[in-house]
């Protein structure tokens, strides 16, 4: 908790959005991590099975993200995959927070077809926000998951979309551009949470090179 608190002080000096991602901390205190925040918040609990820390009982994983609601959060991430009646109940009582619904596949990035159709599947559950990131194995693979944007915006949704891995780093750069509603930075190179992802100054120094 202290370190967290610490990365919290360091992180809302340099960011828009800050995640709190709770799977990494063994006994979280969420009411001392949102208290006194001066930016929004995204409150995560990622399970094992889509690279977080989470291995515990699902029903105790998601009631950590119902507690962040209550709290006032600004937003939490779910996973699409997660278990159904638990998801329809923090979709039904989201109160004034927003809802990130989320799918991460660490191995590969499905082809342009069944990531349209992932989209479809996800957009039914009237989530505020649809996140969908996938392992680059190849160049192509960012030119996949960006294009879901234009699709996202032609729907009206709302979205983040990139891709992970060395050959990932591209689309996280460029998803901003291409209408992403964020993008994800670690304060650190010691302190990423998933692979291929740049560091707060990295992302700025190139941004500002872009625009």
């Amino acid at each position: 908790m202290e370190k967290a608190i610490r990365a919290i002080e360091e992180a809302k000096t340099m960011a828009d959005l800050i995640e709190l991602r709770v799977d990494y901390l063994r006994k979280p205190k969420i009411a001392s991590l949102l208290g006194g925040r001066q930016k929004p918040f995204i409150v995560t609990n990622r399970r094992k099975e889509e690279g977080g820390r989470y291995d515990g009982v699902e029903r105790e994983r998601l009631s950590i993200l119902k507690e962040a609601i209550d709290l006032g959060a600004e937003y939490i991430d779910v996973e699409v995959r997660s278990e159904r009646e638990m998801l329809h109940h923090l979709m039904v009582n989201r109160k004034e927070t927003n809802i990130i619904l989320s799918f991460h596949d660490f191995d590969k990035t499905p082809p342009p077809g069944e990531l349209q159709k992932l989209f479809d599947r996800m957009i039914r559950w009237r989530a505020d926000t649809i996140k969908i990131a996938t392992f680059a194995r190849c160049w192509e693979d960012n030119l996949r998951v960006l294009s879901l944007l234009s699709y996202a915006k032609a729907r009206k949704q709302k979205m983040v979309a990139f891709c992970m891995g060395e050959k990932g780093k591209v689309s996280r750069v460029l998803a901003p551009f291409m209408g992403a509603a964020w993008a994800y930075s670690c304060l650190s190179r010691k302190r990423t949470s998933a692979p291929g992802q740049l560091t707060v100054k990295e992302m700025k120094d190139i941004s500002e090179k872009l625009r």
